[in-house]
């Protein structure tokens, strides 16, 4: 190759990659190609984030640095370059071999962390990076926090403290272990809530606030006492019973990289590229850890918006993102700015809205798309009465040829749900409320969860005294009180006392039945020790051995609810799970899954339903039309951020998540009067409907209420979409 020169080749070697990603836009390829150091990627609202995550990663494996970089690989040969010229000009595809020589430091797959805030959005990364990179994209470590976290501490646990099969308490677990908390130390729910101490102590972990330090500052304030002497009670019986809530997988993990030179050595050279999605919603424990990871390499990916970080609440910092240059020197930002989902009034109106906010860095969304339906703004008489316009509207677009599914309702409080849920029955609406609680909450299948969990962990007391007497064993809460007080003298576990109830004064009258339990335990115990025994064969074990089928059956209510076919819903997802994992399914790794699953990881945009749903929900989602009731002062934004600048900012980055979930159309609802916590108050519209420019909207509105004729009469709604068969005796009867 004496008759071109290295700059030639490294013009050729640009052009081909240029081509490679050719259907991206110029911001998201300068993201792509720009592969060491510290990068901060500012996506807004439907800007491609996912498209420009999963093309840096797949540049990453193929080619490395090699659009940047001034090396040439050795390997590179005359007919490498003149394939590289017949790609270029003639499509003529290049060849695995060929690509490999144009690399320049490629990345194995496994060398890559990529974290995410949803299973959802790990999933969709995973199915796109193995579509473009084929089997190769199953080694990338793409998980949520939570799982990443987890996957962490289930292999070295043990240095804190932990068994490899700890078990991960959700939120119904915290709070019956809470509960015990406050009975043991005399705190009255009705002075402070466990719902106030597990919001305290899930703060104080984002901040990485240990129980002896939160105790130490709480100084004189008794309240503050009594959370730190709750938190210190509680994380003493999570220790005990060899379980972490969910905030305790992240500080914990942080502390294992903390405290443990060579468990941080082993994963800062594990992984040379670490990428997180959503940097915005991260909080100083997450920052932490990333930062970790991330120290040795220094090539830190973060992809985020300022102007959609909403979950303050939760202890999401936006001073992580508004600080990463500070925080990371030398760091690059890269701006997406075109959106691809909105229509331009669409994306008008949320820049003028977000345009208030003064903590942010700074990016005005653009689109190719056309102008579209102007934003319709509606005035409402009551909550009523802007139900009934919603259901209007969306009679209207389903007889225009819209699906159910088209629309989407997303409000700022649960309880707005409500009313719409009664006038949609009324209207034969078909409709789905989507939340964030956890995918497993039914009781039938957290029954069979706590049945896996208990033989995954014995020492698991709170699930343990879930399942002790369901299905019924005539083992009553005295019996198990006594048990639990004669397990914490004798420092054993309950589950121990209860395999020897016979030994136990106390235990003596229900000691057969105790025994019984016992034995039916310790024997899927060893079933599930018995590496023949795959986790559907386990399933149904417990499911024969407990009766449980047959209680639920006996149950007529239930039977009628259909809730005896719940329990087939996890037979279902361990199934999927054991082929997804193959050889490297287990137990332990089934149950932290499931404990970290959401309905929003379970969101199917194929029924055809009106979705509904909070804003905070909605997040990373988007629909064709898009409701906005409440949007009134006291309601959005509500009464306790009105005069605190922090909260309203806040509350108008949420504005403009929910303004930027509309594809198409976009209705923005307030009412003059509406029923809130018993009494009726009357608000006026929102400020964020007053910051939209005037000329973007419709306006509209209903002086007094009154009941609107439907839009199709309701038998013929459901004859229309085949949910009811039409009586043909009774139409023939009509006829003679």
């Amino acid at each position: 190759m004496n008759n071109i020169t290295t700059d030639q080749m490294m013009e050729i070697r640009k052009n081909v990659l240029d081509k490679e990603f050719f259907r991206m836009n110029d911001r998201q390829r300068e993201a792509v190609f720009c592969v060491n150091g510290p990068l901060l990627i500012l996506a807004g609202a439907g800007s491609g984030k996912t498209t420009v995550l999963v093309n840096r990663i797949a540049n990453i494996i193929r080619y490395g640095n090699a659009y940047i970089s001034k090396t040439i690989s050795s390997y590179l040969t005359e007919e490498d370059l003149k394939a590289a010229r017949r790609y270029l000009s003639a499509d003529e595809p290049l060849t695995p071999q060929v690509k490999g020589h144009f690399a320049v430091e490629p990345c194995r797959p496994w060398q890559i962390l990529a974290i995410t805030f949803t299973n959802k959005a790990a999933g969709e990364l995973k199915n796109r990076l193995i579509a473009m990179l084929g089997e190769e994209g199953n080694d990338i470590w793409a998980s949520t926090f939570h799982s990443t976290c987890a996957r962490m501490l289930r292999h070295d646990g043990e240095k804190l403290g932990y068994s490899n099969h700890f078990t991960i308490y959700d939120t119904d677990d915290s709070r019956r272990m809470m509960k015990e908390c406050q009975k043991t130390l005399n705190i009255d729910d009705k002075i402070l809530s466990y719902k106030s101490i597990l919001s305290a102590i899930s703060h104080a972990k984002d901040s990485m606030i240990l129980p002896g330090e939160y105790v130490q500052q709480a100084g004189n304030d008794s309240r503050l006492g009594m959370i730190g002497q709750a938190y210190k009670l509680y994380q003493a019986k999570l220790k005990e019973a060899d379980a972490m809530d969910f905030d305790d997988l992240i500080c914990n993990a942080v502390y294992l990289l903390q405290q443990n030179p060579d468990v941080l050595e082993y994963y800062q050279n594990k992984f040379r590229y670490v990428m997180v999605d959503e940097y915005q919603d991260t909080n100083h424990a997450q920052y932490l850890l990333v930062k970790l990871l991330a120290q040795k390499s220094a090539n830190l990916c973060v992809v985020g918006d300022d102007d959609q970080s909403i979950y303050k609440f939760r202890g999401a910092t936006i001073e992580n993102i508004l600080s990463f240059e500070k925080n990371f020197p030398n760091a690059k930002v890269i701006r997406l700015e075109q959106n691809y989902r909105s229509t331009k009034n669409i994306l008008n109106a949320a820049n003028a809205v977000i345009e208030n906010n003064r903590e942010r860095k700074g990016k005005t969304l653009w689109t190719d798309n056309p102008a579209g339906e102007k934003l319709g703004v509606h005035t409402a008489f009551s909550e009523q009465d802007e139900a009934d316009f919603i259901a209007k509207k969306i009679l209207e677009g389903v007889a225009a040829g819209r699906k159910f599914s088209d629309h989407a309702i997303l409000y700022r409080m649960n309880s707005q749900s409500n009313i719409l849920e009664k006038i949609f029955v009324k209207s034969g609406i078909p409709y789905r409320i989507i939340g964030g609680l956890r995918f497993y909450e039914r009781k039938e299948i957290r029954d069979m969860i706590a049945y896996l969990s208990v033989i995954n962990n014995p020492y698991d007391e709170i699930r343990l005294r879930r399942i002790i007497n369901q299905p019924k064993r005539s083992i009553g809460d005295k019996t198990i009180a006594q048990a639990t007080e004669i397990a914490a003298t004798l420092g054993e576990s309950v589950f121990d006392v209860i395999k020897t109830a016979d030994q136990y004064e106390p235990l003596k009258r229900t000691a057969p039945k105790l025994l019984q339990f016992a034995a039916t335990m310790q024997q899927l115990i060893d079933a599930a020790n018995d590496e023949h025994t795959s986790l559907n064969e386990l399933y149904h074990l417990i499911l024969d051995k407990t009766d449980y089928i047959g209680s639920l059956k006996a149950s007529e209510k239930r039977r009628r609810a259909g809730q005896d076919r719940q329990y087939q819903r996890t037979c279902v997802n361990l199934i999927k799970y054991e082929e997804d994992n193959g050889e490297e399914a287990t137990l332990s790794g089934f149950l932290e899954e499931v404990s970290l699953l959401t309905d929003i990881d379970n969101f199917d945009g194929n029924f055809d339903s009106v979705v509904m749903m909070t804003i905070h929900s909605a997040k990373g989602l988007e629909f064709p039309v898009v409701f906005l009731p409440g949007f009134e002062e006291g309601i959005f934004p509500g009464m306790q951020a009105i005069y605190n600048p922090l909260e309203i900012e806040e509350e108008r980055r949420l504005a403009y998540v929910a303004i930027t979930r509309a594809k198409e159309e976009l209705y923005v609802v307030n009412a003059e009067s509406r029923m809130i916590f018993g009494s009726t108050s009357r608000n006026k519209p929102s400020r964020f409907v007053e910051e939209i420019p005037e000329e973007l909207v419709v306006r509209s509105r209903t002086r007094e209420w009154k009941k609107p004729a439907p839009a199709c009469p309701f038998p013929l709604l459901l004859l229309r979409h085949g949910w009811l068969r039409p009586n043909r005796r009774a139409a023939s009867a009509r006829r003679t």
